[in-house]
C-alpha cells in the first residue's frame, strides 16, 4: 500500500496517458508491452516511490532486444489466468478481475 511504479525507458521516464499499447499494473508494478516494435528496444528500468517514505528506489536495467529468427522460444503462446479460489465482494460494490495473455 502507498507504493507508485514507474518505468524508465532508455533514461526516460514512459508516459503511459496516451499510450495504448503499453500498461504498468499498480498493483505487481509490472509492465505489460504489446505488439513489440523495434523502436521498443532499449532498456527499461523500474522505479518505486513511497510517499509515505518520501523515498524512490530503481531497479537495475533490463535489456529488451528483438529476435531475429522469429522465434519465442520459452516463450511460445500461452495464457496464464490467475485468481484466488474465493472472491469476495460486498453487495453493490465493484470487483475487477484482471485477466493476460502472454506470448506471441
Amino acid at each position: 500500500p502507498g507504493l507508485s511504479y514507474t518505468w524508465i525507458f532508455n533514461n526516460n521516464t514512459l508516459d503511459l496517458q496516451q499510450d495504448s499499447r503499453r500498461f504498468v499494473s499498480q498493483a505487481t508494478g509490472n509492465l505489460y508491452l504489446a505488439k513489440v516494435e523495434p523502436w521498443d528496444v532499449g532498456n527499461y528500468t523500474c522505479a518505486v516511490s513511497s510517499a509515505e517514505a518520501r523515498r524512490r528506489v530503481w531497479g537495475t536495467p533490463t535489456a529488451l532486444t528483438l529476435r531475429g529468427d522469429g522465434v519465442m522460444g520459452e516463450y511460445e503462446p500461452k495464457i496464464e489466468v490467475r485468481f484466488p479460489e474465493t472472491t469476495y465482494a460486498a453487495k453493490g460494490s465493484s470487483v475487477r478481475l484482471e485477466c493476460f495473455a502472454l506470448g506471441k
